[in-house]
This record gives C-alpha cells, structure tokens and sequence, in this order.
C-alpha cells in the first residue's frame, strides 16, 4: 500500500522541481519529515546554491587529466592536499599520460637530493675501506700462490668424481682477475703460459673473434694455443644481462698431463680443510 502523502511529495520535488521550503508551505509538513520523504531523490538544479569551489574543482579536474600530481593541484590551486584528492581520486593517473614522463623526471630528482649525499659518504667509506684492506696484501711468496691457487681451483676448477675419474686440471671462469691468479700458479708450479689449451665459451651471438682477441691481451697468452670455442645455443625466451661489448663469454683453461699436480692441490685442500678442522674452541671461565 503506498503512502499517499509521500507520493504527492516525491512528485512536487520530481514533476514540479520544488524546493523543500516550497514542498512544506504546499503540504504543510515539517523540514524533517519532508527531507525524510525525499530521501534519495535528488533536489533540482535550480534549488542548488553556488558553491564557491565548483571553479577550482573543474579546474583540478582539468589538471589531473594533464598529468599532475595530487600535490601539485594543491600547489597550484591553493588547496588542501586531501580536498585536491577528494576532488581527483576517481581519477587515477596513467604510466603512459601526458605529464607520465615529467613525474618520472621529477621523481629521479626527488631521489637524487634524497639520497646523493647518503652514497657519496657510502662512496667514501668503501673506497677507505677497501684501500686499508688493501694494504694487508703486500707481496705474495710462492707459498702463498699455492695456497690461493688451490683453494681457487677446488671452488671453481673441475673435479675428479667417485664414479667418474678425470685427475686433470680444468679451469673455467669469466673473471680474469682469477684467471691471473690461476695461471700464476700454475707458473709456480713450473707450467708456462705456453702449455696448457685455451678455449673460449660464450654463446653464439656474441662476437667470438673479439673476445678471443680481448683474452689474448689480457691474460698474454699465446694465440697458438687456443682451440675451437665452445658456442652456446642461443634461447630466445631466455633473459640474459652478459650481452654487449663488455661480454666476452668464459674462457678454459686445460692443462694437459697434469695428473699428479691435481694429487698436489688434493693434497693441500685436504691439510686445510685438516687444519681448520682441528682447532679447538676456546673455553669460557664456567667450562674451565
């Protein structure tokens, strides 16, 4: 059954687009009575008074839909950030919008201020840091290339397997500054550079010619000596960073007849890892 009275007063707002003092002078009915009978229907146009804002809202309308900043409209306009917001919110800004390329310029200069000094005093220290550890190094005796050529050899060299014997020296690495060292062990250990086969890995959209040029300067070695380069299928799924003129794949080293020199870094890996295993922990005041 509906309201007869509701329903002359929801006409009066709809049909006749009547104000709610007018709807009360006609009906009689009280203010909170009437706006309770209006309840979800919208008031007309002309009942409306001005708000002051509705120009700035319009106009952060339009300057959302440049590209701006919810702190920027509150910038330019004078206006609270949570009212610039309240205003805009509905409009998200896009990654590929007109001001998309200014924001992400001035987010890089926001970071840069931010953090600029914070590196340059990280700078300072690493660069402090790694010249006094530097300077602990001094000059390397034959014993200390061995001892550093086999342990660098057991964590990067190929090794002989229970199931599968292969006493040889096999080094492969990318990085030449290990590959120095290598060799230079193997100098004191009484094996020229001349010796052993080199053999270039790197994948096959690489230029092979350069790097094998770049490995020769580098680590002086004779070009005689290299062997047919080992080339890495190319994946096209596959995401890889070592492209680029810096990429000069990995390089192997082969010693050949070197059986017994293997049993020597076997040997010594073994006396260290004996070593190290051996001392005792200290004991504290309670155990003693």
């Amino acid at each position: 059954m509906t309201d007869p009275i509701a329903d002359e007063v929801r006409r009066l707002r709809t049909a006749e687009q009547l104000s709610v003092r007018e709807i009360r002078a006609r009906t009689g009915l009280g203010r909170n009575r009437v706006r309770e009978l209006l309840r979800g229907v919208p008031a007309p146009e002309r009942s409306r008074r001005p708000n002051a804002k509705d120009d700035l809202r319009a106009a952060a309308v339009e300057l959302r839909a440049e590209g701006h900043s919810v702190n920027d409209i509150a910038r330019q306009l004078g206006v609270a950030k949570s009212t610039a917001y309240q205003w805009v919110r509905h409009l998200p800004l896009t990654e590929d919008g007109p001001g998309a390329e200014r924001r992400r310029a001035h987010a890089a200069l926001m970071t840069e201020a931010r953090w600029a000094a914070h590196r340059e005093a990280r700078d300072a220290a690493r660069d402090a840091e790694r010249e006094r550890a530097a300077g602990l190094v001094g000059s390397l005796a034959d014993r200390d290339l061995l001892l550093l050529g086999a342990a660098v050899y057991w964590c990067e060299g190929t090794k002989s397997k229970p199931w599968r014997r292969d006493d040889r020296l096999q080094f492969v690495n990318s990085d030449p500054g290990l590959l120095a060292l290598f060799l230079r062990f193997l100098e004191v250990c009484g094996i020229d550079r001349a010796v052993p086969g080199y053999r270039v890995s790197i994948h096959e959209t690489a230029d092979l010619d350069a790097a094998v040029k770049w490995w020769v300067r580098r680590l002086d070695l004779p070009v005689e000596r290299f062997q047919r380069a080992n080339l890495k299928k190319h994946r096209a799924a596959t995401v890889r960073r070592n492209v680029g003129d810096d990429y000069r794949g990995c390089l192997v080293i082969t010693v050949p007849r070197s059986r017994e020199l293997y049993w020597r870094i076997e040997g010594m890996i073994a006396e260290l890892f004996q070593t190290v295993g051996q001392r005792e922990p200290e004991l504290t005041a309670s155990e003693a």
